[in-house]
């Protein structure tokens, strides 16, 4: 019984955390926090831009390495596997409160801009942040933060199996969340340099791990997936940016005509 309380105050306290960080992470970027991304320099600029690469390196690396399959196996052999997703959100909150916390701002701005204009960019600012977790809910919010885990272990049910799934914005674009992420990061009505280095940096993770997330998503799921690969863009919804990964089916349809 004390396992299960235990378990269940863990998984609740990494979403808490997660909630603050993410609340954190709004503010920082839209230069409303006490330490924000466009604040007062402290640093000179190239060892200000050394301190912030290596912060969004080590937020990249974590996130990159636990949340891939071998590493979750290994992983799993120390952490009780209902606790293994809520560990991650403690680690990965947690680095994003250190970014806000020790990020350098870097004085320098590409643009600054003021009336009508800055309530344009601050609303779709905002919408791409409420895009993160609103989206979230289309797959399975409480199994991506680690609570159903930690909820199952205590009722004694049997662990779900994630189970793929089409819905909503997931049909105009495979990984909305992190287009969600992309327009907060960039729709900026004030551009300094530290926030330009910010979110290029964000954007390259993204982007990063996007390809690592595809590969073992293919992998769980299959032609199910690849199919949804060639039929839906990976981040932009009115783009080309689909994989050129047609059906079997299609393929040899193809194939056919070439040699007909």
């Amino acid at each position: 019984m004390l396992r299960k309380i235990v378990s269940l105050v863990y998984g609740a306290g990494a979403y808490l955390l997660f909630l603050g960080a993410f609340l954190y992470l709004m503010a920082f970027a839209a230069n409303v926090a006490p330490h924000s991304v466009s604040g007062t320099p402290s640093l000179p600029p190239l060892l200000a831009a050394l301190v912030d690469v290596a912060l969004i390196t080590l937020f990249g690396l974590q996130h990159g390495i636990m949340a891939r399959p071998g590493f979750k196996r290994w992983w799993t052999r120390f952490v009780p596997p209902h606790l293994e997703r809520s560990t991650f959100v403690w680690f990965a909150a947690a680095l994003v409160i250190v970014i806000v916390q020790f990020w350098q701002p870097i004085e320098g701005d590409l643009w600054n801009v003021t009336g009508a204009g800055m309530i344009v960019l601050y609303a779709i600012s905002l919408l791409g942040w409420l895009t993160v977790p609103v989206t979230s809910f289309f797959t399975d919010h409480f199994e991506l933060f680690g609570l159903r885990q930690v909820f199952e272990y205590a009722l004694e049910r049997p662990r779900s199996k994630p189970e793929f799934k089409e819905r909503a914005f997931y049909k105009k674009v495979r990984h909305p969340m992190m287009l969600g992420f992309l327009v907060a990061f960039w729709a900026a009505p004030h551009m300094t340099a530290g926030h330009l280095l910010f979110a290029g940096l964000m954007t390259s993770y993204i982007l990063v791990g996007v390809y690592f997330e595809e590969r073992d998503l293919a992998r769980a799921h299959g032609q199910a997936y690849r199919d949804y690969q060639a039929r839906v863009p990976k981040l932009v919804p009115f783009g080309g940016l689909r994989d050129a990964q047609p059906s079997p089916l299609k393929a040899k349809a193809e194939t056919a005509q070439s040699h007909s």
